[in-house]
Formats: structure tokens, C-alpha cells, sequence
């Protein structure tokens, strides 16, 4: 692959945005490929907003992406998809957990929640693939998994299931987690057709 891929993770403080960009970009690494990653944190330990930006490809010389220019966004929350929406380049995808996660203002009643936001991504987005992954996760047993259930569907969508992602996960995830996120990952990539 000569051509350099952009991927912007993005989602709320303690879904596992960074832990999943980092599996990504070890097994890419492991695979040959030349990754770029950096990490923005914001206001992560209080339930704000979190990215992360992964670019893989022959050669990369910068981890940063400018608007309109993601292959790819993967939000871990849905609204965050509708926030970062200008990053993503024309004809790109988006990878969306259709789970929200309610900011303070909305649970004390001083805002709503944003309405419409899966429609208008689907409208503005032909690629768009709504994964439930957190519903997912819960039925495998833990809720923190869903962050591994969109890892899986994205690596289904850039056609990269070929690579031993079960040992990457082995490596990265604690022990203890281990079988659950192997179980998280495949399930993932079943979402994707």
C-alpha cells in the first residue's frame, strides 16, 4: 500500500479510544506498515471529548489529519460523529457506535441531547456503518468491550481480517480481558457486510 490511510477515532473520556487506536496501529505496524498516531485527550477524565488520530500507509510523514481529509471517523459515541464530521474527506466512511453517552448539561437538564444525528449521517455519509456495539458488549459480559467491537468492525470495513489481531490483543489488552476482547473483536467483524 502506497497510498497513506487517515482514521480519526473519536468518542468520550473512558470508552477505550486510545486503546483501541494503539491495537490498531501495532497490528499495522507488525503488518509493514509505516503509522503515524497521536493522541488529543481534552477533558477525557470528565466525560469529554477524546481523539485520536492513526495514518498508515508505504511511508507517513505527519500523524496529524486536517479537515476533510479522514479516510475514515470512528465514533465510540454517537454524537460525536456529528461533531467531527468536517474532518472526513468526500467519499470517506464513518464507523459509529449507536450508543449514547449523556453529557452533565443534558443529565441536569440544562441542554438536549442532539436529535436526528444517525439520519443526518446517514444522509451525508453513503459509507456509514451503525454498529450497537455497547449492547454488544454488554451481552458478552462487559460494557468497556465495545471500544474492541468497533475496532473489529473497522478492520472488517479497511479489509485488513487477514492479520493476527487476536495476538495483538493478546500483547495490549490486560490479562484478565483477554478472551472477552478476542470474542469482542470477532463479533465486531461480523457487523460489517
Amino acid at each position: 500500500m502506497s497510498k497513506v490511510k487517515s482514521i480519526l477515532f473519536v468518542g468520550v473520556g473512558g470508552q477505550g479510544t486510545i486503546l483501541a487506536s494503539k491495537i490498531l496501529s501495532q497490528g499495522l505496524l507488525e503488518s509493514g506498515y509505516d503509522v503515524k498516531m497521536s493522541e488529543v485527550h481534552g477533558m477525557a477524565q470528565r466525560g469529554g471529548s477524546v481523539s485520536t488520530q492513526v495514518r498508515f500507509g508505504e511511508k507517513v510523514y505527519s500523524p496529524l489529519i486536517e479537515k476533510g481529509k479522514a479516510d475514515i471517523i470512528v465514533a465510540f459515541e454517537k454524537s460525536e460523529v456529528a461533531r467531527w464530521l468536517e474532518y472526513l474527506k468526500d467519499g470517506g466512511h464513518a464507523v459509529v457506535n449507536d450508543y449514547e453517552i449523556h453529557p452533565v448539561p443534558v443529565l441536569i437538564g440544562k441542554e438536549s441531547y442532539p436529535t436526528g444525528v444517525k439520519e443526518k449521517v446517514q444522509k451525508e455519509v453513503k459509507n456509514s456503518i451503525f454498529v450497537k456495539a455497547g449492547d454488544i458488549a454488554k451481552e458478552l459480559g462487559n460494557i468497556k468491550a465495545q471500544n474492541v467491537v468497533l475496532l473489529g468492525a473497522l478492520v472488517k470495513a479497511l479489509e485488513l481480517d487477514d492479520m493476527d489481531w487476536d495476538g495483538v490483543i493478546e500483547r495490549l489488552v490486560p490479562k484478565k480481558a483477554i478472551e472477552l476482547n478476542k470474542k469482542a473483536f470477532r463479533v465486531g467483524m461480523e457487523q460489517v457486510k
